[in-house]
């Protein structure tokens, strides 16, 4: 058998995607499991992955339509006997994919604005639910292949090598980050669609952080992320010009992920790192709301604090839905939104985390 594992959407989706990667090998130890992504990260976070054959990455947003379709048809000479499109991947151009690209078998979820046309795309479906995680209805899909899950404890998987944990630890010596009290924050967000605007302030990014530098002498704040927040990360160092402010220089997503085994704290909006610290068992995670939130994509079977926002107020699923479009609102409103996440009130829950055992 060869199965065909479509993640096209996000980083954090590719790693939710982990669970269902590992139950198809539990299930069909002789298959070929082979895994197609668009993000060079998400292609990182499944390196070394012993579930997997092969990932195929190729970053088709740059390409046009005709490019990405006949990419797509390439693979009709794999003879892939399944396809799978992971939960959350709304967008029916996905589904498009995974028709061109010809499985017998092509799953998926039946979503939002799903219509007798996805039915000729993809041929066995199964519901979607707000209220249970993303990688829970992915193991769904494993009905509709005859199967049950088998793992105890599923859970999210990253591998790495001893190299690579090993750059990770010099990395954390070089910073001075044994016996302090280690605090990870990721400023970003995702950048498809409008999803940018889930980032909090970094206004507010750089007074929680000044207070967190000025009045925790036992606590050092490392910043994680890649290109996207380059200059973010920069301002912030210039501007709050603290020793125990510190930016390590990670020459890929892994090396990142490795180094998080040193933090005790992470602090993000629900975003791909955040998903990273929660399969690296940071002890203590702080999520700041953001009107994309849900229960599809928390910390995946991991204590978690939401900074619960006073604008959303439970009103999530009137911003942000599966069905293929941005977070409503304007760019502006959007903006107020996530300004109203205030920085004592996030200060208030590192201390309160903080005093908290692990």
């Amino acid at each position: 058998m060869k199965i065909l594992v479509i993640s096209l959407a996000g980083i954090g989706d590719t790693l939710i995607a982990t669970p269902l990667i590992h139950e198809l090998r539990a299930s069909f130890p002789e298959a070929v499991i082979d895994v197609m992504v668009i993000w060079p990260g998400a292609r990182d976070l499944l390196k070394g992955n012993p579930w997997i054959n092969t990932v195929h990455q190729r970053n088709l947003l740059q390409e046009g339509s005709l490019a990405a379709a006949r990419y797509f048809l390439s693979f009709r000479k794999e003879r892939y006997d399944v396809s799978i499109n992971t939960h959350p991947q709304s967008r029916i151009h996905y589904r498009l994919a995974a028709r061109l690209i010809g499985a017998k078998l092509r799953l998926s979820h039946w979503y939002d604005h799903s219509t007798w046309f996805d039915r000729l795309l993809v041929n066995r479906l199964a519901p979607q639910d707000y209220n249970r995680h993303s990688a829970d209805m992915n193991l769904d899909l494993l009905s509709l292949l005859g199967k049950k899950p088998q793992l105890k404890e599923p859970a999210f998987e990253l591998f790495f090598s001893p190299e690579e944990e090993a750059e990770a630890d010099a990395l954390a010596a070089e910073a001075r980050l044994k016996g302090r009290r280690v605090i990870g924050i990721h400023v970003g967000s995702g950048t498809t669609k409008n999803l940018i605007f889930k980032r909090w302030p970094l206004e507010h990014w750089i007074q929680l952080v000044q207070r967190i530098t000025q009045e925790r002498e036992d606590a050092t704040v490392v910043l994680f992320g890649g290109p996207e927040e380059k200059t973010e990360n920069e301002r912030m160092l210039k501007e709050v010009a603290h020793a125990r402010l510190v930016a390590p220089k990670t020459r890929s997503l892994r090396v990142a992920a490795s180094l998080m085994r040193h933090c005790e704290m992470f602090i993000s909006v629900d975003n791909a790192l955040m998903h990273v610290a929660a399969t690296m068992k940071v002890p203590k995670q702080l999520v700041i709301e953001s009107p994309a939130w849900g229960p599809t994509l928390a910390p995946y079977r991991r204590p978690f604090v939401l900074m619960e926002n006073p604008a959303v107020h439970g009103r999530n699923l009137e911003f942000y839905r599966y069905d293929g479009a941005g977070i409503k609102g304007t760019p502006e409103e959007l903006r107020r939104a996530m300004a109203a996440v205030t920085p004592d009130a996030a200060f208030s829950a590192v201390v309160t985390a903080l005093a908290k055992p692990d």
